[in-house]
Parts: C-alpha cells; sequence; structure tokens
C-alpha cells in the first residue's frame, strides 16, 4: 500500500471513530431551557382540569413526572434533589427556565427558577 492511500486510510478510521463517539458526548450535556412546568402524564394539554398547576400538582401526586414543555416538544424532568422538587411545584402550569443535563428528552435538573 503506497504512503498515500495509508494516510487516507487512517484518516477516514479515525474519522469514523470520532462520529461513532461524537453522541456519547453530546448525550448529557447541560442545557437552559425555558418552558411551562407541566407533567409527563398530560403534556402539554390538561384535560382534567381547567387549572393546569391544579392538575399538573394532581398528577405529580398520582405518579407522574413533572415536564416541560418548549414548543410542542416535552420533556421529563429528573431530579430527587428536594429545592428542585419545590421549585417544580411552585411553577406547575407556569413559565420556567431549567438548567439540566439533556440527554434526549429526559433533562437531569440541576436547578429551576422562574422563567423569562
Amino acid at each position: 500500500m503506497n504512503r498515500n492511500r495509508f494516510a487516507a486510510t487512517v484518516l477516514a478510521t479515525l474519522l469514523l471513530l470520532g462520529l461513532a463517539t461524537a453522541p456519547a458526548f453530546a448525550a448529557g450535556k447541560a442545557q437552559t431551557l425555558t418552558g411551562t412546568v407541566s407533567d409527563t402524564m398530560c403534556g402539554a394539554k390538561h384535560e382534567e382540569s381547567s387549572n393546569p398547576a391544579t392538575c399538573t400538582r394532581g398528577c405529580v401526586k398520582h405518579g407522574a413526572n413533572y415536564a416541560l414543555v418548549v414548543g410542542d416538544k416535552v420533556y421529563t424532568l429528573q431530579t430527587s434533589d428536594k429545592t428542585a422538587l419545590d421549585s417544580l411545584d411552585k411553577f406547575a402550569g407556569a413559565k420556567a427556565t431549567v438548567t439540566g443535563d439533556v440527554d434526549g428528552t429526559t433533562i437531569n435538573v440541576k436547578s429551576v427558577k422562574a422563567g423569562s
């Protein structure tokens, strides 16, 4: 194999390896998103109640996770942090800004504050 062809083969292999590992680095990347705090049972539409805050709190009480609705996308919010959970409860049905590690449609919540 000549030197140029060998170098091209090595370069192509390294490029493919880099592309294959890119999703692993992208997953869990900290991001800040602003949307409406909801729950995973209702998502963007609360049909059980005319009050989204009451509906969200009720669904969470019955086992649903909190969710963040950003445009037409619904993110499941994961956290065991008491402060973050209290903030999500406070902002149920309202706009909030959530910072956390995003993996697909799941956010591992680091902080929650009033949305702007």
